[in-house]
């Protein structure tokens, strides 16, 4: 807010001078210009002696001697326009900014800060968030944002994830599912069992990392902000030899006034601050431009496997049904018997069926060992459902032997009978994700060279995965610290670099921490993996990791445009007004069209 006061006092300043030139009164003109670029000057001062006093020499140094300059040769409307030059751009810098991380901040703005809990006799208190303690009930009103990730134990819910997701449309919830803070109610009132409180809830961990977001300066900034090292002494140097040669100091200091590319220098960190408002629209959190830099030119992706490229979540993979017993309504029978199974391959049988449609009934003298098998009369028919040897043992196999499929890598198999006979089997496994193959052909289309495959799981698991996917390379079996190593290794290698790891869980952690860019896949909830990692998917989609790399690339590309057309336009007028062809005045027009014109490009970073 500082920035545009200054600008827009400056803007005043100059505009009145302007005005009283034209109105006949020149001396009182020139005591508005010349206030006006008193107005930066006074600041600016201060701020460059600053930076001297840090051994840090910035273009800024540039810009003072041009004003102090100008106002020494009575050069009024010169001192004037590059005094509003600089505090415009700095105001533009600001704006842009603000624009940028609009997504962001409204993150933040919208973090519950109440919540109303049921307490004894059905009554309801409201309560700040951080009351709010696991097992609590909450009812959420219409309209309410939900304060703490739970579990629904009314009916069902209908909620609007959209901040959390990018989802557009709202999702269903039924009784039993897991709800996350953040969410909005866009349906009727429902409650709401806390599962976790509110300062470890998915919404406050997203709240985090917005926090952090933007600390990290990236590389590329820093080299613009060196190249003041060598601009600084050849515009002085350029300056003095055109005085020395030609006699004439407003010579000189309109090479100066072109030389005055302060806003220039702000168009890279623009463009990185614009890429990470894109990657949030995208549904990536990203901590800092220093990240959106790296992934603009990152040559390797490292992928987990479960929970990242796979759903991390048991799934049927395909129903092997025997006996004349059509497929569903083998599926149909043994959901219905699961039902009363806390085992997770039966929840997840369950939810398929109901997925599906499939009408399920209410199963009898119902009989579990848990994690061996259950058995009970469904819709008057004995079914059993577990290991293919706890069938046999219990007499439910007398012949046919188990099903086929039971010895399928990375499967788990539920052997069900049926009135005593063999009825067929259901594979579940960890599904690859649908947006899994997409994601490798859009990395290799944004020109990422290799693409590997890191995971603890069997290497006839991962050389599966692998294949299907088409990965350069795959490394199973590996622990936390082996994962690690690899990130470490690669990043040795110049021609791999910068490695981008991508993960979902604690097992994770280090080779997120160690890469330069790691990304946490997933949930945003308070795991080890999204604190630790520079990125956090917020959308369950894989393939958000191509649009980072994409995102990167362009503000990186547009980043160095910039930089160098400033760069070279500058050069050149500086050149001109040697030459005597450029005088003060409108050396300094020609400079703040350059400036604007570099700034406006490096804000196209924030389309598609």
């Amino acid at each position: 807010m500082a920035r545009r006061l200054l600008a827009a006092a400056c803007l005043v300043a100059v505009g009145a001078g302007g005005i009283l030139h034209l109105a006949g009164a020149p001396e009182a003109g020139d005591l508005a210009l010349a206030l006006g670029a008193g107005l930066v000057l006074v600041p600016l001062t201060w701020s460059v002696a600053r930076s001297l006093a840090r051994r840090d020499v910035g273009v800024d140094a540039i810009a003072l001697l041009a004003i102090a300059g100008a106002l020494a040769l009575g050069q009024w409307g010169a001192a004037a326009v590059v005094a509003l030059m600089l505090a415009g751009g700095n105001a533009l810098e600001e704006a842009a900014a603000g624009r940028a991380r609009r997504e962001l901040r409204a993150l933040v703005e919208r973090a519950p800060r109440v919540a109303h809990r049921i307490g004894a006799g059905g009554s309801v208190e409201e309560l700040p968030v951080e009351r709010v303690e696991v097992g609590d009930t909450l009812v959420v009103r219409a309209g309410e944002i939900v304060p703490v990730d739970g579990v629904l134990t009314g009916a069902e819910a209908l909620v609007d994830e959209s901040s959390m997701t990018g989802e557009p449309l709202p999702v269903a919830r039924e009784r039993g599912d897991s709800v996350r803070s953040g969410a909005a109610n866009a349906g009727d009132a429902f409650e709401l069992r806390a599962a976790r409180p509110a300062a470890e809830s998915a919404y406050a961990a997203v709240v985090r990392l917005v926090r952090d977001a933007e600390s990290r300066k990236p590389r590329f900034v820093r080299v613009a902000d060196r190249y003041a090292i060598f601009f600084l002494p050849l515009t002085i140097a350029v300056a003095g030899l055109v005085w020395a040669l030609s006699g004439d100091p407003v010579r000189a200091l309109a090479v100066l006034v072109v030389a005055t590319p302060c806003p220039l220098i702000l168009a890279a960190p623009i463009a990185f601050v614009a890429g990470v408002s894109r990657a949030a629209r995208a549904g990536v959190i990203v901590k800092g431009g220093g990240v959106i830099e790296l992934l603009g030119r990152a040559r390797t992706v490292l992928l987990d496997k479960t929970g990242t490229l796979t759903l991390g979540a048991p799934e049927v993979a395909r129903v092997v049904a025997s006996d004349g017993l059509p497929a569903e309504e083998l599926v149909r029978l043994t959901a219905s018997l699961e039902q009363l199974s806390a085992h997770p391959l039966a929840e997840a049988l369950v939810h398929h069926a109901v997925r599906n449609g499939l009408p399920l009934s209410f199963p009898e003298q119902v009989t579990e060992e848990p994690g061996r098998g259950i058995a009970g009369v469904v819709d008057g028919r004995r079914v059993a459902a577990g290991g293919a040897r706890w069938l046999v043992a219990h007499g439910h196999q007398a012949d046919g032997g188990p099903p086929p499929a039971h010895d399928e890598p990375g499967r788990a198999t539920i052997s069900v009978a049926v009135d005593g006979r063999p009825a067929g089997a259901i594979v579940m496994g960890d599904q690859v994700r649908q947006d899994a193959p997409r994601l490798v052909a859009e990395l290799r289309a944004a020109g990422i060279e290799q693409v590997v495959l890191v995971t603890g799981d069997r290497a006839v698991v991962g050389t599966e995965v692998g294949r299907s996917l088409g990965l350069d390379r795959v490394y199973p079996d590996l622990s936390p610290g082996e994962k690690a190593q690899i990130v470490g290794t690669m990043q040795q290698q110049p021609g791999l670099r910068p490695v981008v790891m991508v993960g979902d869980g604690v097992n994770d952690a280090p080779a997120l921490a160690l890469a330069d860019v790691g990304i946490a896949m997933g949930s945003v909830g308070a795991t080890v993996a999204s604190e630790t990692a520079d990125a956090v998917i917020v959308q369950d989609r894989v393939d958000r990791v191509a649009a980072a790399v994409r995102i990167g690339r362009r503000s990186l590309s547009i980043a160095r445009q910039s930089v160098l057309a400033g760069m070279g336009l500058s050069l050149a007028a500086m050149g001109l007004a040697a030459a005597g062809l450029i005088v003060p005045i409108a050396g300094a027009l020609l400079q703040e069209a350059i400036d604007v014109a570099v700034i406006l490009n490096a804000l196209r970073a924030l389309r598609d």
